[in-house]
């Protein structure tokens, strides 16, 4: 659960932290746009009201919450239940870290703060995220691939009902 638990911690404060810088302190929210490598990286501001790609927009913010602590507390469970290797631990903490950091920005905003935006190959994505969005992606990703069956400890001689 150490894994768990800091990698949830991590996702949490990295997301806060770089939606504070480029929202606040890089002042996102009033030029509403800045080109930092175009087309493949630019800041676009946006605020999400719905779940993924504004889809849902029209929910309650509270449906939405509940939705995603519903799913941060079942996962939270399941690893405390089900010891999984240290890869399927940094995913799962990933992914609870990143869904809580959206939580807190629809307790304090009333919406996602999305800004980052990606376009390549002639092709214009209109579509924005943010660094927790990319957590909770590869976090459920790597829960796919790395959970399975924990190898059980090997019980030490000696030492019966362990």
């Amino acid at each position: 659960m150490r894994i768990f638990t800091l990698a949830a911690l991590a996702a949490f404060v990295i997301d806060q932290v770089s939606k504070y810088v480029v929202i606040h302190m890089m002042e996102l929210a009033r030029v509403r746009s800045i080109e930092v490598w175009p087309p493949i990286l630019n800041f676009r501001y946006g605020e999400n009201r719905g779940i993924n790609f504004g889809l849902g927009g029209d929910m309650s913010q509270w449906v939405l919450i509940l939705l995603a602590l519903a799913v941060c507390t079942g996962v939270t469970v399941w690893f405390w239940r089900n010891p999984q290797s240290r890869w399927a631990a940094l995913s799962g903490g990933l992914l609870v870290g990143g869904a809580l950091a959206n939580v807190a920005d629809r307790l304090i905003y009333g919406y996602v703060l999305d800004f980052l935006n990606n376009s390549c190959c002639g092709l214009n994505n209109p579509f924005v995220y943010n660094v927790a969005d990319i957590f909770i992606f590869a976090g459920a990703l790597g829960l796919i691939v790395f959970t399975g069956e924990a190898k059980p400890k090997a019980r030490k001689p000696g030492k019966k009902g362990q």
